[in-house]
Parts: structure tokens; C-alpha cells; sequence
């Protein structure tokens, strides 16, 4: 349809009408018009049947006729006048008030299915106010404040600070719900960064209490937390640079020549050594506090938790001993040679030996301790093992790992790192135990990998050459990730082979065969004219008498 309105006579722009993609569009674009009184005398004067045909069958609006020809467009309403539209639109609404709320939504879409796009926008703009609400003002003042600071509690630190700006309201809800405050606790609860530096750092003791007098205002822990973030920030990039603070633990004594085994808390450090003794070690001083005496071997693994420790040795015998008093509550004999590995946990404890088997222990109690089975398979001496709620996990001079799914028993493990210890594999395997496939190889020891462990961020790996490696995790597991980027820091203070290393997010703790133990604290780290990676050490010798 070609219309002959003319730029003079019609005022509004020609993308409204002309922009319009059907007649439709372009007729309820047309009906604007109506509005303006410059252009509504003119429409009056012409009319056209074929164009009121074609707008009687296209019209949303029945009181409404609009016509096309070849003339102008006339466009015109029945509503003859405003008193009359007054008085509709009055009965409407009362009509509209005595139906049910289903029908007014049914009435309302009708409606609005009805209008063009340009109505639709109006609409839309009246709309949009209503909708929006402050709940986060509006719920104290029904007395709610207690679900308002749930709601804002679950924002991260940067949307925590924008809300603090949305308006006064809310930084109160923010304040005086402490929510810097609960923020911090909720990453204290699930990051053992956080709270291995709360402990740390001593800010600990202003968490998860109640409001009191104790308790420093919202403003202390809104200060707090980019002081945390700092905190952490150096840590990795400590770690990343190999920037560490050493101490040295010397082990001498006349008939030891090795350091085979250890485990770490806060306060102690328990090693196992090659002259058959366990030895006790205050983490703070370095000073030896106990010795435990009854192998007739080489101490070649152990653990502890609160209550005992356990400890396997070349005499081929399980020991176990009261932490606080060092007395043997148990000795387990069953393996045929040297028990080189072993863990223990909820009622359960697994050994291996050099014998070639695995035995499935039963841990009723320290004094009450019995054999449920043995798993045999490797053809050589099995050097590790571990275990969860699936699965049994071993490695073997064999140079292979096996997982074993006991009867009985539930385990599971998804991604395991082990070393490659069979003679002469310098390098360590990255494994997925669901579908038995390696990941990743390490490489770049120079001589055989004697232990490694491995957190969600890093692994660190000992080997026989002296050295200890740190590796990303992320970038190991990452196939894209070149070979080259994967080994973070090299670490070299052992004179000897390294035996045995236990890692958290602060620091390594490690043994050799040169008869010290090592700490490797990456978090008081002191910069004031040290080279980077190397650190003065304190030396703390230990002579038996």
C-alpha cells in the first residue's frame, strides 16, 4: 500500500511509520496520530472502502476505523467525546473491581495482547517503578532485620562493599548484622588458609562469639579482611618464588644415620630414625622432648592422632604407643619382613611390608586391635599404600599401583599422586583412578622419587638427588599446560637423600638420610638482605646421651 502523506501534512517522523515491518504495525503506529490536532482535521476529510475493509479485518480495536487509499489516511474514533469516555472508563472499572483476581490477570492480558509496540512500551514504563522494591529498607521496618542480614550475609566481599554504598539503610542492616564479621567466619570455617592464619595471627579469638562487650565493632572486621587478602597474596607469591624462613633440626647420635620418617602439628614434631628410636620434637624451641625405645629396627613409618602413635620398622613389628606417656600399649607381629608404610583412621589401619602383602587391620581400640585380611598380588616389596571410604591404593617396586575394593569395606579416591619408586625412576605419575589413566608426568628429579604429597593447589615431591620440588597442581592437571611451567620452585638445603616430607599452606617439614629435619616456613618470611629462595637457617643440634 502506498500512501500519498506528505512530509508537510503529516508531523510525525517517517521512521514510525515507515520503520513499521507489516500493516499492522504501521496502522498502530498510524493511530498516534489521533493525539495530535495539527494532523486530526485532515485525516476527516478523505475516506477509501478497500482500505476500511482491509482495516475492519487487521484493527485490534474495535472503536476505532482507520482507512487507506490513495489519498491521505483518515483515521477516527467512535468515543464521541471526553464526557462519555469518562463515564465508560468509571464502568469499566468498577466491573473490573467485582472480578476475582484471575480474571482481572486474564482481562488485563487480553488487553494487552491487544495494544501495538508502542503501547507496550508506555506500559512497560509504568510498570517498571512498581515492580521494584527495597526489601533490604523495607524488611527492618516490619521488624525483619534479622532476615534482611541473612539475605546480604551471602554476598562475597565485593558485593558486600557495594552494598554498603547502595544507601544508608543498608550499611546499618550491613553494620550492625556484623556481616564483615560472619564473612570472615564462613571462610575461617571452609579454607584452611583462613584458618591456619586466624590461628596464626591471633584474630581467631574474636570469632564465632556472640555479641558482646568482647566482640570489636563491624568497622574492625571490614578493616580485617584486606589484611587477610595481603596475607594471603604474599604467602603465594612466597611460595611461587621459593622465599622461605629455614630451620634446622640436627638428629646426631652416635648410631643414627637417617631421619626416616615424620608427622606435624602446631606443637610437635615426631620423627622416626634409623637407630631404632622415636624421637619427640617441641615445634617452637626445636628442643627434643621424649625418646621411645622397644624396635630392635630401622623406624621406617609412622602416625599419630590425639591417643597413640604407630610405627613400623625393619624388625618387621607394629608398635603402638600412648602419645602423652610413651608407653607401648600393643606390638602386632604378622608381617615377614620390614613394614615400610602404614595408615590408620575411623576404627581401620592398613600396613604393607616388604614381604609383597597389604594387611587390612581392625582398630577397636589401642589394646584391642585384630587382622580382618590380607591382600596379596605384587610381585615386589609395596612400598606405600593408603586408603579412603572405596577404595585401597598401593604402589609396589613392581612398578605397579593397584586399587583394591575390599568386601565389606567401603572406600573411594578420584585423582591419586604416588611416587614411581621402583630403581632408577626419577620422575612421579599423576593417575585418575576411576578410569586408570595417567594425567601428567613429573619430571625432573635426577634420581630416584622417595615421597611426595599433594593438596588442591600444589604437589610436593623428595627425591634421593637432595631435592625437593613444589609443582601446580591445576597446571598438572590441565593437559594444555606445557611441561615446562608445571615445577614452581626447586628447593635445595638436604646433603642427603630426602625421605620423607609433609607439606600444609605455610610450610614444608622434611627428613634425610643426612640426619636433620628441616622446616621450610613460607609464611615469616623476613626480606631484609636475603637473596631470594634462600633463607638464614636456625640450627638446633640434638646430641643422645
Amino acid at each position: 500500500y502506498k500512501s500519498n502523506i506528505s512530509d508537510k501534512t503529516c508531523s510525525v517522523p517517517r521512521s514510525l511509520w515507515l520503520g513499521c515491518s507489516s500493516v499492522a504495525e504501521s496502522l498502530c503506529a498510524l493511530r498516534c496520530l489521533q493525539s495530535i490536532p495539527s494532523t486530526r482535521a485532515h485525516y476527516q476529510n478523505t475516506s477509501g472502502m478497500e482500505s476500511q475493509n482491509l482495516v475492519d479485518d487487521l484493527s485490534p480495536k474495535k472503536n476505532t476505523v482507520l482507512k487507506l487509499t490513495n489519498g491521505p489516511v483518515v483515521g477516527s474514533r467512535k468515543r464521541p467525546s471526553e464526557g462519555n469516555y469518562e463515564k465508560e472508563k468509571e464502568h469499566c472499572i468498577a466491573l473490573f473491581d467485582q472480578w476475582s483476581e484471575a480474571d482481572q490477570v486474564e482481562f488485563v492480558e487480553r488487553l494487552i495482547s491487544r495494544m501495538c509496540h508502542y503501547q507496550h512500551g508506555h506500559i512497560n514504563s509504568y510498570l517498571k517503578p512498581m515492580l521494584q522494591r527495597d526489601f533490604i529498607t523495607a524488611l527492618p521496618a516490619q521488624g525483619l532485620d534479622h532476615i534482611a542480614e541473612n539475605i546480604l550475609s551471602f554476598l562475597d566481599a565485593r558485593s558486600l562493599c557495594s552494598a554498603e554504598l547502595v544507601c544508608k539503610e543498608w550499611q546499618r542492616v550491613i553494620s550492625e548484622g556484623m556481616l564483615w564479621k560472619k564473612l570472615i567466619e564462613r571462610m575461617v570455617r571452609t579454607d584452611p588458609l583462613w584458618k591456619g592464619l586466624s590461628e596464626r595471627h591471633q584474630w581467631e579469638k574474636y570469632l564465632f562469639k556472640n555479641r558482646t562487650s568482647e566482640v570489636p565493632p563491624n568497622s574492625y572486621y571490614h578493616s580485617l579482611y584486606p589484611k587477610i587478602i595481603q596475607d594471603i597474596e604474599t604467602i603465594e607469591a612466597n611460595w611461587r618464588c621459593g622465599r622461605h624462613n629455614l630451620q634446622r633440626i640436627q638428629c646426631r647420635s652416635e648410631n643414627s644415620k637417617g631421619v626416616y620418617c615424620l608427622q606435624y602439628d602446631d606443637d610437635k614434631i615426631i620423627s622416626g630414625l634409623r637407630d631404632n628410636s622415636i624421637k619427640i620434637w617441641d615445634k617452637q624451641s626445636l628442643e627434643c622432648l621424649k625418646i621411645l625405645t622397644g624396635h630392635t629396627g630401622s623406624v621406617l613409618c609412622l602416625q599419630y592422632d590425639e591417643r597413640v602413635i604407630v610405627t613400623g620398622s625393619s624388625d618387621s613389628t607394629v608398635r603402638v604407643w600412648e602419645v602423652t606417656t610413651g608407653e607401648v600399649l600393643n606390638t602386632l607381629i604378622h608381617h615377614n619382613e620390614a613394614v615400610l608404610h602404614l595408615r590408620f583412621a575411623n576404627g581401620l589401619m592398613v600396613t604393607c611390608s616388604k614381604d609383597r602383602s597389604i594387611a587390612v587391620w581392625d582398630m577397636a581400640s589401642p589394646t584391642d586391635i585384630s587382622l580382618r585380611r590380607v591382600l596379596v598380588g605384587h610381585r615386589a616389596a609395596v612400598n606405600v599404600v593408603d586408603f579412603d571410604d572405596k577404595y585401597i591404593v598401593s604402589a609396589s617396586g613392581d612398578r605397579t599401583i593397584k586399587v583394591t575394593r575390599a568386601e565389606g569395606v567401603v572406600f573411594r579416591c578420584r585423582n591419586i599422586i604416588l611416587p614411581c619408586v621402583s630403581k632408577g625412576f626419577s620422575f612421579s605419575r599423576l593417575w585418575d583412578i576411576e578410569c586408570g589413566a595417567c594425567l601428567r608426568v613429573l619430571e625432573g628429579h635426577e634420581e630416584l622419587v622417595r615421597c611426595i604429597r599433594f593438596d588442591n593447589k600444589r604437589i610436593v615431591s623428595g627425591a634421593y638427588d637432595g631435592s625437593i620440588k613444589v609443582w601446580d597442581l591445576q597446571a598438572a592437571l590441565d593437559p594444555r599446560a606445557p611441561a615446562s611451567t608445571l615445577c614452581l620452585r626447586t628447593l635445595v638445603e638436604h646433603s642427603g637423600r630426602v625421605f620423607r616430607l609433609q607439606f600444609d599452606e605455610f610450610q614444608i617439614i622434611s627428613s634425610s638420610h643426612d640426619d636433620t629435619i628441616l622446616i621450610w616456613d613460607f609464611l615469616n618470611v623476613s626480606t631484609n638482605g636475603q637473596s631470594e629462595g634462600r633463607s638464614p637457617s636456625r640450627t638446633y643440634t640434638y646430641i643422645s646421651r
